[in-house]
């Protein structure tokens, strides 16, 4: 998967690109003024399916939308993140996936990832959330102990057409 940036992101998009990059088994670039066509093809030459592309509002990480090879969405999050101010210590080569969720179970083949029902360290969860969000995407490391990355799902849509 490639990691990209909608054009001038903030230093705090930036850093939640990276961090998001340690935790999944992907690659990372500042989209800068390339276009979607043009991210689609350094996609492709550094050999990933897919695409994240993170937007934001007033300097923060507002929404991801995954995207295939093709330019088609398979899957916008309107999110807020926590990001840790440490470094994270997991084996993103080695990442599972424990969906709580019905509804986002698909997210295991959009992040090409395994599932797994009771895994015990290197995971992303996916769990229903107790306030307004829909939805909380956690990982743990490589002891299974929770690395301080969280986004909150506000809301979610499957499958647009990419008009940019």
């Amino acid at each position: 998967m490639l990691i990209t940036t909608s054009r001038k992101p903030s230093k705090r998009t930036r850093s939640f690109c990276r961090s998001l990059n340690r935790v999944i088994n992907s690659e990372y670039i500042n989209r800068g003024k390339m276009s979607m066509r043009d991210v689609l093809i350094k996609a492709s030459g550094l050999g990933c399916s897919r695409v994240a592309l993170i937007h934001e509002v007033q300097g923060n990480p507002s929404k991801i939308t995954f995207y295939d090879d093709k330019g088609n969405s398979l899957i916008s999050l309107d999110i807020n993140v926590a990001i840790p101010e440490s470094r994270i210590n997991l084996q993103n080569n080695h990442l599972t996936l424990k969906c709580e969720l019905s509804e986002l179970e698909d997210m295991a083949s959009i992040l090409q990832l395994e599932s797994d029902t009771e895994p015990e360290s290197n995971y992303l969860l996916i769990k229903k959330s107790s306030n307004q969000y829909k939805a909380v995407l956690e990982f743990y490391d490589r002891q299974g102990v929770f690395t301080g990355l969280k986004i909150f799902v506000k809301d979610y849509q499957k499958g647009e057409t990419l008009l940019e």
